[in-house]
């Protein structure tokens, strides 16, 4: 069972109430019956969201002196075909052939393996909890948890499936759906085996239509393909990272779970290439050597488990849990901006991915996954692409997305070398001459000192050239020369390895949501959102006590003075109780309160309270702005500031 921040059971419809009604996020088009995974972020959402950005941009982007672009939205098809987005960018969905519903292969096994958990346990006594549906939405879901109990050998047989649901293809979940009997949930009718279904939204460029295109699915693509004038911009130096934050598309099979599955979402993506051949050493390992992460192994899942184990990450790239120090750099740093903005410690884990599930270009990849009332989400990824993208795009379009450096001392390079006489060999293989020298260039060590002997004993070889007559062509001694020479390489020519830690920023904002909620206990109606003070949507609420003309321009010179510092306030100035306007922005997580009251308009102090305490300290309105300031500058606690500026209990406001 998920709890709130305070540890009491929590109530997912509470604070979904709570961030619709106070316009964190809204479905979008909802006048028009909506379209399922697509939001609109109204005021305090657009504001979460700069603020976690802003503090990303800090954490990751000037901290690492990050290179920040900010590339097309529009892809051409070659690009992604280029990439493998194209044929493997896809999910397994199947379908209801007489409802003509759509389901998510995975999702549909995940969803009806854990209602019947959840069966068994109301059928052994347990108390269960159970979802309330949204009469507006279609119930795609399972229709009513129904009391059967299960064998304990089955109950361990389905806890295993769900460990590694991630690891299983579409062949593999149509196995599963026919073994334990899947069938539509709402229904029950029969489902179709699953089929891929590539998450791209297609478009077209150009008047004419004739660019084909997507709506890209990830910001990388476009970094890597300006990688060589990065390099160029960062004077050829490497390690280097660049960085990325814009919005990204998914055509996501069935939206479901509110802002976790979406079809136009926000991402923060970095890019951090580094030499292959050095270990992938970071240069800053020491400093984060000794965080600790909770760390999810892909043997433990394979063997049907989800216990982690909390390890330092010094320890884990000792021992080649994790493949290297750059990926376990680059994990401690995702915590600890985690932990910077909010999120709660406890509910932080990182799940190796396994064999399976891993992108077709990782060496090794880990998801930071927080856990909310949903399960545990994948908010960020972080992945070794190795030199997988910048190979691929180099191999297609020629353009040299390398790194070039001098060696400190010259390598002489013993090889096989082969000349060809141009002027015999064009007019011989005409239109098929770029092909066949390709495949001559593409021959390897071994095989050129195999044919160097066959062409001196026989004065012929034969090489395979795919698409050029039968497959295989002839050249004698008169086109082709192979023999072993000695070069000397003054400068080291290699393509860099690519670590890739990806946010998804609204993952994190929901999961923030989650994290930071809770009740005062007597006013269970009214939620509170204790968001650190450097990403609370504002951070300020000045509360003049009453209508009284005479409290007007002390709010003004406040609200004016607080807007040159750069902190967001707003004025609830309206007839509702003090207590009442301050429990109002404890729900949209503002921190921060000051009272102008009639002792302010005698002696220019007034109070200032805190929301998780709802504590007031009392002082000079100079004073008070210091300590606000140093509050949303992280430099000050709300501790500090009380052993500093006098206690006020001069009226009980709550």
């Amino acid at each position: 069972m998920t709890t709130t921040k305070t540890g009491a059971p929590f109530d997912r419809a509470s604070l979904e109430s709570l961030a619709k009604r106070r316009m964190f996020y809204t479905p979008s088009f909802e006048i028009y019956g909506g379209v399922s995974g697509l939001y609109d972020y109204g005021p305090p959402g657009c504001a979460l969201q700069a603020n976690v950005v802003d503090t990303w941009r800090k954490h990751f982007v000037l901290e690492e002196d990050m290179l920040e672009v900010d590339c097309t939205m529009l892809t051409p098809h070659e690009v992604l075909k280029t990439s493998g987005h194209v044929d493997k960018f896809a999910d397994w969905m199947c379908k209801d052939p007489k409802t003509g519903e759509i389901f998510r292969a995975d999702h549909l096994v995940e969803e009806v393996l854990e209602s019947r958990l959840k069966g068994d346990k109301e059928a052994r006594g347990q108390k269960v909890e159970v979802e309330e549906e949204d009469p507006k939405k279609k119930k795609k879901k399972v229709k009513e948890i129904k009391a059967v109990k299960l064998d304990d050998a089955v109950v361990q047989e389905y806890e295993e499936i769900l460990a590694k649901i991630d690891n299983y293809d579409g062949p593999e979940l149509g196995l599963l759906m026919k073994k334990y009997d899947i069938k539509n949930p709402a229904t029950g009718g029969e489902l179709e085996p699953p089929v891929a279904f590539n998450l791209m939204f297609q478009t077209s460029i150009g008047p004419s239509s004739n660019i084909a295109g997507y709506l890209r699915p990830e910001t990388a693509q476009g970094q890597f393909l300006n990688f060589a004038k990065m390099l160029d911009f960062n004077q050829q130096s490497m390690p280097f990272a660049s960085a990325s934050i814009g919005k990204s598309f998914r055509n996501e099979i069935s939206p479901r779970s509110g802002l976790l599955r979406v079809r136009e979402f926000l991402m923060a993506e970095i890019e951090h290439y580094v030499d292959p051949e050095g270990g992938k050493k970071h240069p800053r390992f020491d400093e984060i050597k000794d965080v600790e992460l909770a760390l999810l192994n892909r043997e433990v899942q394979l063997s049907g488990k989800t216990t982690v184990e909390r390890t330092p990450i010094g320890k884990a790239v000792e021992t080649r849990l994790v493949d290297n120090e750059t990926l376990g750099y680059f994990l401690a740093r995702i915590q600890l901006f985690m932990e910077r903005i909010g999120v709660d410690k406890t509910k932080l884990r990182f799940r190796q991915h396994m064999a399976n599930e891993m992108a077709h270009y990782a060496a090794d990849c880990w998801d930071a996954e927080l856990l909310t009332s949903y399960g545990w989400i994948e908010c960020t990824g972080c992945a070794d692409r190795s030199a997988y993208d910048l190979s691929v795009h180099a191999k297609k379009t020629g353009a040299p997305l390398v790194v070039r450096e001098p060696r400190k001392e010259p390598l002489k390079i013993e090889e096989w070398q082969i000349d060809l006489d141009k002027k015999k060999f064009g007019p011989k293989f005409k239109k098929d001459g770029k092909s066949v020298e390709a495949a001559i260039e593409a021959l390897t060590q071994d095989m050129r000192e195999k044919l160097s002997l066959d062409l001196k004993n026989s004065g012929k070889i034969t090489i395979d050239v795919e698409g050029v007559a039968d497959g295989t062509v002839e050249l004698d001694k008169d086109l082709i020369n192979i023999e072993k020479r000695t070069r000397v390489e003054n400068t080291r020519e290699y393509t860099p390895n690519v670590i890739e830690p990806s946010f998804g920023i609204g993952r994190i904002i929901y999961c923030l949501l989650e994290h930071n909620f809770w009740t005062r206990e007597g006013d269970e109606a009214r939620g509170v959102l204790s968001f650190p003070p450097s990403i609370a949507p504002t951070k300020v609420l000045l509360v003049p006590l009453s209508t009284n003309p005479a409290f007007t321009p002390l709010v003004a010179r406040l609200s004016s003075r607080l807007r040159s510092l750069g902190i967001s306030s707003r004025v609830d100035d309206s007839s509702a109780s003090i207590g009442k306007r301050y429990s109002r922005n404890d729900e949209l997580g503002t921190p921060l309160g000051v009272t102008v009251d009639f002792q302010s308009v005698k002696d220019n102090t007034v109070t200032l309270r805190e929301r998780d305490s709802t504590k007031q300290v009392r002082a000079s309105d100079d004073k008070v702005l210091d300590a606000i300031k140093a509050i949303v500058e992280g430099r000050e606690s709300w501790a500090d500031v009380q052993k500093r500026l006098p206690a006020f209990e001069g009226q009980d406001v709550d």
